[in-house]
């Protein structure tokens, strides 16, 4: 995928931090001359020169480091040139402008990275895992983005690939031999592959999906009837008075959203209208928005009583898979029920009040669970397209599967072709323009 850009671009990498140095960043094929002009002599590789930033007319402008990085072994696989000032945002605004005398052009967004990506240095997760890393919220968020960085998640996604290559290499053969008096397609040895083609997906979905609620934080949507505790539930775990809380059914009208951050877990809640039928024009509407929610919620916080818990648990029917269910039975304290913790058909059940507090510190925690907490080394971070896309695999390998077990080789083998396609965007080896676009569109320039 390597090209060659006639254009040298730059940008202001970073400005003045608490050590008062800034970073202007050149990349492409005029950086030796603009080195060269800069510095006053050819700038050796790789070395910290110290120079005197002049003007057009001689005048200094700042005096700094300057760092040449040749091509290939640079950053962007390109002649990279980096000038390490410090003053203010005007010189560096001054520098940037003397470096574009000089032949570059001002960056796009995420257009280093995006060469970098082109030229081969990284693969399109890697790269986004850039992005990732410096808008991380956690320290946990954080450690997963390197390790995106570093390929972990590539490597994941490539061994898939292997895998899903080599059962279309053994499907496509058996096609090519539909005269002879054994079927190969019934082969013991196909439905072996392609099971553990599915079982190595599902599992690295699962690490995407935790990878996707590090880096995008935990959304919750806080469900139940009217007066079940929902607002309450939010003012004690935000430690605020943001929802009100009044004893009229109906309160809460709209989606109310608070953010809130557990021992580092980014997590969005969501307070929602209670569901009911009603002939409230405005409620029925906040019940809707309620429903839409749902939608792209992670987890459903169900808020009920020991009274209606089990009558309640049907809130739960309209969820999209792959939504956690998690039920809390609130008003302990007015029903003198301890607060406790328990599974029952693959649903968690709570007891707290979120008047007093009690039981409390279990959701917490539990949801610290939910949004990656104790993740292990190999956590990696992921965006919602690749978990988009590793849901789409999956139904074509569920179709796949369908279509071999009724003999019809050519339809499996194009579900099988697809999802090697499905997954190839993932790092990059099938991609489109706009695709790539909207992601380095979606980079701070300088990057």
């Amino acid at each position: 995928m390597t090209t060659e850009n006639t254009e040298t671009i730059a940008a202001i990498a970073s400005a003045p931090g608490a050590a008062g140095v800034g970073v202007v960043r050149v990349s492409g094929p005029a950086v030796p001359h603009i080195a060269e002009t800069l510095l006053g002599r050819a700038a050796q590789p790789r070395y910290a020169h110290l120079a005197a930033f002049r003007d057009n007319g001689g005048e200094l402008i700042d005096r700094g480091l300057l760092l040449h990085f040749p091509a290939p072994a640079s950053y962007t696989g390109e002649h990279v040139l980096e000038l390490q000032g410090h003053g203010s945002p005007v010189l560096l605004d001054e520098l940037l402008r003397r470096v574009c005398e000089l032949g570059a052009r001002l960056a796009r967004p995420g257009e280093f990275t995006e060469r970098a990506f082109l030229n081969g240095k990284l693969d399109l997760a890697q790269a986004e895992a850039v992005a990732d890393l410096i808008a991380a919220r956690s320290r946990a968020a954080a450690r997963a983005a390197l390790q995106s960085m570093e390929g972990v998640f590539s490597r994941r996604v490539d061994s898939l690939l292997q895998g899903l290559i080599a059962l279309r290499v053994h499907v496509e053969a058996a096609i090519d031999f539909p005269e002879e008096e054994i079927d190969f397609l019934a082969d013991p040895a196909i439905e072996r592959q392609l099971q553990g083609v599915r079982v190595e997906l599902v599992d690295l979905l699962r690490e995407a999906q935790r990878g996707l609620r590090l880096n995008d934080g935990l959304r919750v949507a806080i469900i139940g009837r009217p007066n079940a505790g929902k607002s309450s539930l939010l003012n004690a775990l935000t430690g605020s008075d943001r929802a009100i809380v009044n004893a009229t059914a109906g309160t809460t009208r709209d989606v109310l959203r608070e953010s809130l951050s557990l021992d580092g877990m980014a997590l969005e809640l969501a307070d929602t209208a209670g569901l009911r039928d009603t002939d409230d024009e405005v409620e029925r509407e906040g019940v809707r928005r309620a429903h839409g929610e749902l939608q792209r919620a992670d987890v459903a916080l169900l808020v009920t009583d020991a009274q209606h818990a089990v009558a309640d648990l049907t809130f739960f029917q309209t969820l999209p898979a792959g939504v956690e269910r998690l039920v809390l039975i609130n008003k302990i304290d007015r029903d003198q029920i301890a607060a406790a913790e328990e599974r029952r058909e693959g649903v968690d059940w709570m007891w707290a009040s979120a008047k007093t507090g009690e039981g409390l510190d279990t959701l917490r925690e539990h949801l610290k669970r939910l949004a990656g907490a104790g993740s292990g080394e190999g956590a990696f971070s992921a965006r919602r397209r690749h978990v988009l896309a590793l849901q789409q695999v999956d139904v074509h390998l569920q179709d796949a599967a369908n279509e071999l077990a009724h003999g019809a080789g050519e339809l499996a083998a194009e579900e099988l072709r697809q999802s090697q396609q499905v997954l190839g965007e993932i790092t990059g080896g099938y991609s489109s323009d706009d695709l790539l676009g909207a992601i380095f569109g979606s980079f701070c320039i300088g990057k």
